[in-house]
């Protein structure tokens, strides 16, 4: 860190370096899905249960704006009070943030849907593997 309190070139991570919407592999990340019809859409594709979330996933049209990876989070009520429902929001982005631009297909939309209980509790690493398996069932492999 200079005088300044800038940190230095060399100091930086290859993240910091990547820009916003950016990942640090090069790959673009994810955009996330806002808009209703998206979900619903999503919502009456093909879906894909997993111990701690549900993965819901369809292919875009090619009339549809965009070729790149979307993805949406939802957690209901039932997964338990505001806190609870932000704490699994929170590790499905992150979740999505490290799986989906390596294993995820462009011209896609994902929505990974908190199950209560075990999208909190459930251990990260397992997660990332359910990401994972679901993704591969959802594309045939």
């Amino acid at each position: 860190m200079d005088s300044n309190g800038q940190v230095a070139a060399a100091d930086r991570t290859v993240a910091e370096d990547a820009g916003p919407g950016r990942a640090a592999s090069g790959v673009s990340a994810p955009e996330v899905l806002r808009k209703r019809a998206d979900f619903l859409r999503a919502a009456s594709a093909r879906r894909q249960g997993m111990p701690g979330f549900l993965l819901q996933a369809r292919r875009r049209d090619e009339g549809e704006a965009g070729q790149g990876i979307r993805v949406g989070f939802t957690c209901s009520k039932k997964i338990g009070n505001a806190v609870t429902r932000n704490r699994a929001k929170r590790r499905l982005r992150a979740l999505a943030r490290e799986v989906m631009p390596g294993a995820a297909r462009p011209g896609w939309d994902y929505v990974l849907v908190g199950r209560p209980g075990a999208t909190v509790s459930r251990d990260f690493a397992e997660l990332r593997a359910d990401l994972a398996a679901a993704l591969a069932r959802v594309h045939g492999k």
